[in-house]
Formats: structure tokens, C-alpha cells, sequence
């Protein structure tokens, strides 16, 4: 599990329902982009965490496909068992996996989507190997990766901005990149694949939830940070950073949500 950068962490799940949330609507808008409902077929959420693309997949699939939510953490997995039983998402099911060593059946999935998992890990071919194996010929691979160039507040905010240089210092030592969504459609082109590309930022007006997302990824990542910064230090940036972050009149631009898709 500690190959993982922001897995086995408590307070993960909390940021990633949110992150779903937010980021549902996005998901949305490029499946109505490929063209064709996915009754019938069969999908792939890896790394699904708490929810991921479970509720998209499964109004896609429809009453006659099936969808597959997969993480390494039972405790994510335990959370989206809860999400879809709420939602009587019947067509979804859920499994323990890891991609690097997956026991999935080879070329069993019409769709493979994977969201923010190159960008923390930093094994994008890898990665990539691991998908393609997993999709049916004509299947649809859906990646969705960070470009934090537009993570931005309004007003100065020397503290959070520190704190998303910090971050980014350690994904970086832990072999990740959060600028991760700039290279997916040349690592797609290197596999022969004909990529379709669009992107996608979200504006965030005072009191959102998503604007402390940086505080969130920092109580998730607090050894590495500490590693890097030394406690006090980072302790004196959290607290000026949460009251930047949480003055009423503060807004905000997500990072760009980079999507990128292609068919096998």
C-alpha cells in the first residue's frame, strides 16, 4: 500500500466523495461525447476509491451491461458499497485490485476509465499496459489526469500557494507528476492510438467545498510533507493557508481536468 501516494489514508475519503462530485458533471459531458450509449456493455472504474465514475457507468451501462469498480483499499471500496446501494446502482459491483498486478480477465472490458491515478503514481506506461489488457477489441479507454497550471484564488494567498508548491515537490518524490494531464495525448500517440482530447476547469465561489482541497491533500500527504518541510514549518503554513482559503469573499479555479480518450 505505501506505493501508493494517497492511499491508506483516513481522511482520503472525505476528499474523494467530493471529488467525485465535483468532477461528475465533467465525466458526464464526455461520455455524451462518444456518441453512443453503453447498454449492454461492460466497464471498468479503476482506482475508483469511493465513487469515482460508479454512478456515470452505471447509467451508461444501463439494466443489461455491468460495471466494475476496482481499488487496492477494501476501506474506499466499503464506502462505494455504500454509495451504491443508496443509489440502487444494481448493475455496479466492486473488487479489491491492484492494476500492477491485476487478476482481472484480459480483454473483458468494452470501456476502461481511469481518473488521477498517473498524476500520484507515476508508472504511466505501465499503467497504460495494464488498461489496453483490459479492453475488448473497439473498447474505449477514458483517462483523465491534472494540468494544475489554472489551480488559482482570487486575491493573494502566499500561504496556499507555497502549500501547491509543496505538494507538487512531493509528488515529484514519489516519482508522481501533478501536471500529469499534459502528457496523456502523447502517451497515447507513443501506443498507436488516435487520442480525442478536451479540458475542463471548474469555478469555485466563496464558501465551496473544493476550494480547501489543497488542505485536504496536505492532511492526506503530512509525512512526505513533513519530510519536506519539517512540522513546524508546515504547521505554521496550514493554519495561514486555511485562513486564506477560508475568508468569505474568497473564489477559485480548479486545476484542469485534462481528458483524454481513445478507442482500441
Amino acid at each position: 500500500m505505501s506505493d501508493y501516494l494517497l492511499a491508506g489514508q483516513g481522511s482520503e475519503l472525505e476528499r474523494l466523495l467530493l471529488q467525485s462530485e465535483v468532477w461528475e458533471p465533467t465525466g458526464r459531458r464526455l461520455l455524451e461525447q462518444l456518441g453512443a450509449d453503453g447498454h449492454g456493455r461492460r466497464a471498468l472504474d479503476v482506482g475508483c476509491g469511493a465513487l469515482g465514475w460508479l454512478r456515470l457507468l452505471s447509467a451508461w451501462a444501463g439494466d443489461t451491461g455491468s460495471v466494475l469498480g476496482t481499488d487496492v483499499d477494501a476501506d474506499l471500496l466499503g464506502c462505494a458499497a455504500t454509495v451504491a446501494e443508496r443509489d440502487k446502482l444494481l448493475n455496479v459491483r466492486l473488487l479489491v485490485d491492484d492494476l500492477f498486478a491485476s487478476a482481472l480477465q484480459r480483454r473483458g472490458f468494452d470501456l476502461v476509465h481511469a481518473r488521477l491515478m498517473i498524476a500520484p503514481l507515476g508508472r504511466a506506461e505501465e499503467q497504460l499496459s495494464s488498461h489496453l489488457s483490459l479492453l475488448a477489441p473497439g473498447g474505449v479507454l477514458v483517462l483523465e489526469e491534472p494540468d494544475c497550471s489554472s489551480w488559482s484564488f482570487d486575491g493573494p494567498v502566499p500561504a496556499t500557494q507555497r502549500l501547491l508548491a509543496l505538494l507538487a515537490d512531493a509528488f515529484r518524490a514519489a516519482g508522481g507528476d501533478m501536471n500529469a494531464g499534459r502528457s496523456l495525448p502523447e502517451l497515447l500517440h507513443a501506443r498507436g492510438l488516435t487520442p480525442r482530447v478536451r479540458t475542463e476547469s471548474v469555478d469555485l465561489p466563496p464558501g465551496h467545498p473544493f476550494l480547501r482541497a489543497p488542505l485536504a491533500m496536505a492532511a492526506s500527504l503530512r509525512p512526505r510533507l513533513t519530510a519536506l518541510a519539517g512540522a513546524d514549518e508546515l504547521d505554521a503554513l496550514l493554519v495561514d493557508a486555511e485562513a486564506e482559503l477560508s475568508a468569505p469573499d474568497r473564489r477559485g479555479t480548479t486545476f484542469t481536468l485534462v481528458q483524454a480518450w481513445a478507442r482500441v
